[in-house]
């Protein structure tokens, strides 16, 4: 690919030292209605071009084996197929998502994976819902052969599980993207944690007091324990979940919602500045469990007490003290906006919109994202129209190719995850269901 001109930020290492509205129904339907803004808006910021050299590591070419296309040197391993059989002979589910790795026994690394599947059967025992397809194995794989050792189901009978993110303790609060259930007995739209070491299907707990919602993905700051939530609506909110116990998240705890200081009902889905910062608070959800049909019953929660609006809010990733997001259809052009939240003591803390796509060819639709180990630099997964590919954003804010198929292929690419030393990078295609784990010469770019 050309360089292409796009809109980028001031570095993200500076972002980080940067220092009478509607009623709430009113506004909401305002909101919902708005779309003719992404026409009519234009870009702002400075304009730059890619990152040089694409991130340090140079075009992308077919590596051996011929399914990808990478920098020089980089090679892969695919592994984890829909429809191979597991180690316990279950059939391994299908539309692979969201995944993180994770420490295991004698130098093993431990996957967890997301099957964003619906309607049943559920594909393994102890279901919360039998006729929920959805769900996560888990797979055991061995750094130095390059190779796939075990996989099993470790919870079944959810739906649409779309992305989560590791705890410190070695779990994986994994997210329902729906808020409806199949039937009243079995209500969905909650998060459910998975042990990263599971070798079978774990007890379904839905962790009600996170909330209700059309959910995407958490990611908890190490220090505090807190835990951000992301929900994927064309009118979405940030949340966070202050657990009562960092140890046990089924403990209970108070969930809260993002909102900009002294901006009530603040609109981040258009006319943005990247590196402006606006400084952020929280504002209390007082039934996070609402018995309604109302997919929006938390969000209006609130919105009505004055929290900030986002499109489409996916991946979400913890990484030198802040928590990075993707908005999938936000800013001035609906391509992707990438913000980072960086928390300040327990009451507040600072949002900066880090990059904004301005054309398609550079970046569309940023779903599940994760953040190098080695450099803090971002690796984003596309779910937008046409080829998808994994783009790289280094820590100036510049973007760059990492990973594109080698065929007509415009599957979602999603689950990008390193493993804990930075030496694999892990991700799936959604379809046909796919896991690949790159290697190569990280040192020389940008991740």
């Amino acid at each position: 690919m050309s360089a292409q001109q796009t809109r980028t930020t001031m570095g993200r290492r500076g972002l980080l030292k940067a220092g009478g509205a509607l009623s709430a129904a009113a506004a909401l339907s305002a909101l919902m209605g708005n779309t003719a803004h992404a026409a009519e808006g234009r870009a702002r910021g400075n304009d730059t071009m890619q990152a040089p050299d694409n991130g340090g590591y140079g075009a992308l070419q077919p590596a051996p084996g011929g399914e990808l296309l990478l920098p020089a040197g980089f090679s892969y391993v695919a592994f984890g197929h829909t429809g191979t059989p597991m180690s316990d002979g279950t059939p391994t589910p299908g539309k692979h998502d969201g995944m993180a790795a994770f420490p295991g026994e004698n130098g093993m690394i431990n996957l967890v994976r997301n099957h964003e599947q619906a309607e049943g059967p559920a594909f393994g025992a102890r279901s919360y819902d039998p006729n929920a397809a959805g769900g996560t194995t888990n797979l055991v794989f061995d750094p130095a052969t390059m190779s796939l050792v075990s996989t099993y189901p470790s919870l079944t009978g959810t739906i649409r599980n779309c992305a989560g993110g590791p705890t410190p303790a070695g779990t994986w609060p994994t997210c329902e993207e729906t808020f409806t259930g199949l039937d009243v007995a079995h209500p969905h739209g909650y998060v459910f944690e998975v042990p990263a070491g599971a070798t079978a299907p774990v007890d379904p707990v839905p962790l009600k007091a996170m909330g209700r919602f059309t959910h995407e993905a958490v990611a908890i700051d190490p220090k505090t324990g807190i835990v951000y939530e992301t929900e994927d609506r064309g009118t979405s909110g940030f949340y966070r979940f202050i657990p009562d116990d960092r140890d046990d998240l089924a403990a209970g705890g108070r969930l809260q919602m993002l909102a900009v200081k002294d901006r009530p009902q603040y609109d981040t889905r258009f006319s943005q500045r990247v590196g402006t910062p606006l400084p952020a608070e929280w504002v209390d959800i007082a039934d996070p469990d609402p018995d309604s049909t109302d997919t929006l019953a938390v969000f209006k929660q609130g919105y009505g007490q004055g929290g900030a609006v986002f499109a489409r809010l996916e991946g979400a990733w913890y990484g030198d003290g802040s928590i990075y997001i993707n908005s999938t259809s936000g800013g001035d052009a609906g391509l992707g906006q990438v913000w980072e939240y960086r928390p300040r003591g327990n009451s507040g803390g600072q949002l900066v919109l880090v990059y904004e796509s301005t054309d398609p060819e550079v970046l569309q639709a940023p779903d599940n994202l994760c953040v190098s180990p080695n450099t803090g630099g971002l690796v984003l997964c596309e779910d937008g129209g046409g080829k998808d590919l994994l783009r790289g954003v280094t820590t100036d804010g510049l973007i760059f190719d990492l990973v594109e198929l080698n065929s007509p292929n415009t599957s979602e690419l999603a689950g990008a995850t390193f493993s804990p030393d930075g030496r694999i990078l892990f991700f799936n295609v959604q379809s046909p269901g796919i896991t690949y784990a790159i290697t190569g010469p990280w040192e020389n770019g940008a991740l």
